[in-house]
């Protein structure tokens, strides 16, 4: 170990620490780096294979003699198969395999029949032909009728009956006595109910995956954003090592937090490809994508907050009831963003007849800060303060303090109105939220670097690129440590034959890899100078790698040049990620971001536009600016379709899906999307040998309340639902 001194934190607000680094490790980078590439515009390495076509997906991949796969979903959202007839399914001339894949239905959707043919036109046949007597059984699909005493069992559950089930109940200091004393002692007490809805992941490619197998090997060119996990729960459920599954994800159409791991139709699709000796594909239709492949809970919640008049922020109490279908995961965020003297959130899950809920970025987070910021603009409002004002005298974190400057100077925050002035149908208003998420590099990952003799570099990971620039990152942090360009870097992802790599969730890929990587390309950089000092008789220390030459010597070499003076072919190094090289001094415990909203609101017809929106994001150090601006971009425009269109409506007598499509189910569209002024904001944070921390959730996290509260600010009533229709939008006017 030797002892580095940093210099952490932003401009402005700066502080010193020690870090223990470990021996063989580069210095970490501070304010004090001067670095070359890492922190400018770097283009994504694979945008024009994307734009192109080039780029292949799973649902590209082909293969001579392929076979397709699909499955029979269960009309029903609660039933029992009585009986099962195939026989005209298995004698259409194509039909190679079909097996029973459930009789135990629990919501609708849920796979009751695989059946995979030689082409698709037979496999929609042959699902057709499937013939199935079900025991139809009641059921609850809604969150407030499952929790009525009388409310059928939507799933059994162990330990108890009914749907409702105790979730986590976090409190601060003394529990429920400090918050009630904390509401005694206040000036102003906010007493509301928030509501958000299911929203479903609605990923461009579909879930699913080619399989192929050779002999006892298979290889599942697979859609997924973790392909280890995805690699482990297959071998697991077809009974084999690990080492026989290959799965390969060079490019995937989103997962957003739904695709961990192998699915049962990933499994059927494996064992149809092994049972026909032919590769076989099988990606969901959109209506079971909607049905089947996750969501995001909803969410009912029960505010208390409470203030002294002088705006301190004194207790919040939150009891939530939410659905996340037939599993118990409807967890919200709690209001640990500002400073309560005291706090409770008090969460049920609400078991239902529907698909479970999978983790959606920032799981947890934009349900609970919908509710967390509009309550905190009806504190500033019973207190007659600006909402900025109130937001910043109680929030403790440093980064948040700058960014609310940074935003409401982009925003002109100054320009805001009373709530509901101004004249005309056409209202304006202006909202402000903030956002939090945890450090989520982590150790565990390995990546391996190369130097040809030809001047070539190559890097590995196994790790997969969920649409965050995983290729352009790992170029990056070799380019850095080498002197060179990042387009002169090649880059191999999403194969689990090389070094492992985490899955993409929680924002842990970049802050994980990163400095794997730049370890990586340190070691191979240290044995490329080592090898040219030695042939040119002169000290190692004496040389570095610049602008594409290696210096240090009477005249700098071209890199190439260097690289051809080694006695190898190649030289190579692996990177592994040791819970020391991620155990630098932090400057802060969390990743902090500020989002602000300007909307415009026809009040005779309920219709909302979001006119822009600013999202100022600290990510640690910022690695990209272009890439990160993407991520940003991404966040808010899902934000933005999370606050005023999507929603999954299930019928309440038949618990089918009523829009199970993307023409039913609204997402934003081109015309809607804002003016986004995304800032990245570098933080020089420690953590790791890179800084780099957390981006691609937290800017997802506040965008809905920002909205909400914007809207409020434009009409004088608030909705307190998501999301935020028309219809919603006239009722609140009404109520005024």
């Amino acid at each position: 170990m030797s002892n580095e001194q940093l210099r952490l934190g932003f401009e402005g607000f700066e502080l010193k620490a020690e870090a223990n680094v470990p021996d063989g490790a580069p210095r970490p980078w501070d304010l004090d780096s001067k670095l070359r590439v890492v922190g400018t515009d770097v283009p994504r390495l694979d945008g024009e294979d994307k734009v192109t076509g080039r780029a292949r997906y799973s649902y590209d991949q082909r293969f001579p003699g392929m076979v397709y796969a699909g499955i029979l979903g269960s009309p029903h959202a609660r039933a029992r198969v009585k009986a099962l007839d195939t026989k005209a399914a298995e004698q259409l001339a194509g039909v190679l395999h079909l097996e029973p894949l459930g009789d135990e239905l629990y919501y609708a959707g849920q796979p009751v029949v695989g059946v995979a043919a030689v082409s698709e036109e037979v496999l929609d046949d042959a699902l057709a032909a499937i013939r199935v007597d079900y025991e139809v059984l009641p059921h609850v699909v809604d969150t407030d009728a499952a929790m009525a005493p009388n409310a059928p069992q939507a799933v059994p559950r162990r330990g108890g009956d009914g749907n409702v089930v105790q979730g986590r109940r976090d409190t601060s200091g003394d529990g429920d006595a400090k918050v009630a004393a904390a509401h005694a002692a206040a000036d102003v007490i906010v007493e509301r109910e928030y509501r958000t809805q299911v929203q479903t992941h609605s990923c461009l490619e579909t879930h699913g995956t080619v399989c192929r197998w050779e002999g006892d090997q298979l290889t599942c060119y697979a859609s997924t954003q973790a392909t280890f996990a995805f690699q482990n729960t297959l071998a697991q459920a077809l009974k084999l090592r690990p080492q026989n599954v290959t799965v390969i994800t060079e490019h995937m159409g989103g997962g957003f937090g739904s695709k961990f791991g192998a699915d049962a139709w990933d499994v059927f699709c494996a064992r149809a490809a092994k049972a026909t000796g032919r590769p076989c594909r099988l990606m969901l239709t959109r209506k079971a994508e909607h049905l089947i492949a996750g969501n995001r809970p909803d969410s009912i919640q029960r505010c208390t907050f409470s203030a002294s008049k002088d705006g301190k922020l004194l207790g919040a109490e939150v009891h939530s009831w939410g659905t996340g279908g037939v599993a118990p995961s409807a967890s919200i965020a709690n209001p640990a963003v500002y400073a309560f003297e005291a706090q409770l959130s008090d969460q049920h899950h609400v078991l239902t007849n529907a698909g479970a809920a999978r983790a959606f970025r920032a799981p947890a987070h934009p349900q609970g800060f919908f509710a967390l910021e509009g309550m905190i603009d009806e504190v500033a409002k019973e207190l007659g303060m600006d909402p900025l004002e109130l937001r910043r005298k109680n929030d403790p974190h440093p980064v948040r303090q700058r960014q609310y400057e940074i935003g409401a100077e982009a925003i002109g925050w100054g320009r805001r109105k009373a709530d509901g002035a101004g004249e005309g149908p056409l209202k304006r208003g202006l909202g402000v939220a903030a956002a939090r998420w945890k450090h989520n590099g982590r150790p565990g990952c390995s990546v391996r670097c190369r130097i040809g003799k030809d001047g070539s570099v190559f890097v590995a990971s196994g790790a997969q690129d969920i649409g965050t620039g995983t290729r352009t990152l790992l170029a990056l942090m070799v380019a850095e440590e080498l002197g060179l360009e990042p387009s002169a870097v090649e880059v191999r992802i999403g194969h689990t034959t090389d070094p492992y790599g985490h899955g993409s969730g929680g924002s842990v890929t970049a802050p994980s890899i990163g400095p794997v990587a730049r370890q990586a390309a340190y070691e191979v950089k240290g044995q490329l100078l080592r090898a040219v000092a030695e042939r040119l008789g002169v000290e190692a220390g004496a040389l570095a790698l610049e602008g594409g030459q290696l210096t240090g010597t009477d005249t700098p070499l071209p890199f190439a040049k260097a690289c051809a003076l080694l006695p190898v072919d190649a030289i190579e190094a692996t990177g592994v990620g040791t819970r020391e090289l991620f155990s630098m001094p932090r400057f802060a415990p969390e990743v902090a971001g500020v989002q602000f909203a300007e909307v415009e609101v026809d009040v005779e017809t309920g219709l909302v536009r979001v006119v822009k929106v600013v999202a100022v994001q600290d990510c640690g150090l910022v690695a990209d600016p272009l890439l990160a601006r993407s991520q940003i971009n991404g966040a808010v425009i899902q934000g933005v379709s999370y606050a005023l269109f999507e929603q999954r409506h299930l019928d309440p007598k038949t618990g089918a899906m009523l829009n199970p499509n993307l023409l039913d189910y609204k997402i934003v569209g081109a015309l809607d999307v804002p003016e986004i002024v995304a800032i990245p904001f570098s933080v020089a944070n420690g953590i790791s040998t890179t800084g780099m921390s957390s981006l691609g959730e937290p800017p997802a996290v506040p965008t809905a309340g920002a909205i909400g509260n914007a809207v409020a600010n434009a009409i004088g009533a608030r909705v307190r639902s998501l999301p935020i229709t028309p219809d919603k939008v006239l009722a609140a006017l009404g109520e005024v």
